[in-house]
């Protein structure tokens, strides 16, 4: 728990997950990469998929949810799941809450690994985990996770939109907003459509999460982009906008996939931005 003037917030723990850590890293060779995250046995990296809750006066937010409890034995061993250290809803409760005390869910985008925890599945039946929720998402993501191009078809999952299609508690943003006092969105185009950032403004100070842009803090090197990314060049361009403005402006970064560091600042070092001050949420 941390307070950023009239906001509290807290670091939600959803699990941790593997990806391939080529795929990761795209174009950096692997002898490079795996001096900073080793890879197991199958190529993959250990992952967190670290959530944030942030309390209002009025409002209680979740940013992202992880990848859920839907998923069969298959997708558990692909993706190398586990919940051991705390599952979204343990997390919840660790911080005092239940699913139906949350008012909004910030979605930054709709892959399976931020937006899974937001469907659950019970007697065969799909609805939403946070009934009372309205869940936000870019208008432009909402439409290309319905209409998904080849490359990121997998990573949209029909069981984790379907039940928000439906609900009646979709709202559908157009670029930059702000959702409640002290909370905006940015929206960034690189890894794929309209996913949107997370500022907190509060206190006088600004954290920003920083979804798939910067997933750990081994990816602010221009070079150091997904291949998951849907455009690369794009994201280099806007990975430079963000760490520009967290270098002259004090920002502090929330690594949402980063196994060890919640949260950092930033600095320009010889070779480029290179992260200082890596800490818990809570010593920010």
């Amino acid at each position: 728990m941390r307070k950023l003037g009239d906001l509290t917030l807290h670091t939600v723990n959803a699990g941790t997950f593997g990806l391939d850590g080529g795929a990761m890293f795209g174009v950096i060779p692997k002898p490079l990469w795996s001096r900073k995250i080793p890879a197991d046995d199958r190529n993959r990296i250990r992952l967190a998929m670290r959530c944030l809750l942030i309390e209002g006066p009025d409002r209680l937010v979740l940013v992202d949810n992880g990848i859920g409890d839907k998923y069969d034995a298959k997708f558990g061993d692909i993706y190398g799941i586990e919940t051991e250290s705390g599952d979204l809803h343990s997390s919840l409760r660790s911080a005092g809450f239940g699913v139906e005390d949350v008012t909004d869910v910030i979605l930054t985008h709709l892959h399976f690994d931020h937006c899974g925890g937001s469907t659950r599945r019970s007697n065969g039946r799909l609805s939403l985990t946070f009934p009372r929720a309205k869940h936000y998402v870019q208008v432009d993501q909402w439409r290309t996770a319905n209409a998904p191009n080849s490359r990121e078809a997998g990573s949209f999952l029909a069981e984790n939109l379907e039940p928000l299609a439906s609900s009646g508690q979709l709202v559908l943003l157009e670029g930059r907003q702000q959702i409640l006092p002290g909370v905006s969105v940015i929206t960034v185009d690189g890894h794929t459509e309209k996913m949107q950032l997370v500022k907190f403004e509060a206190g006088g100070e600004t954290l920003v999460f920083a979804a798939d842009l910067l997933p750990t803090r081994f990816h602010l090197r221009a070079a150091w982009t997904m291949a998951y990314d849907m455009r690369p060049l794009q994201t280099i361009e806007e990975k430079s906008v963000l760490l520009g403005d967290a270098i002259e402006n004090g920002w502090h970064l929330f690594f949402e996939h980063d196994p060890e560091v919640e949260v950092a600042s930033v600095v320009a070092g010889e070779r480029g931005p290179e992260v200082v001050n890596e800490r818990p949420l809570i010593d920010l």
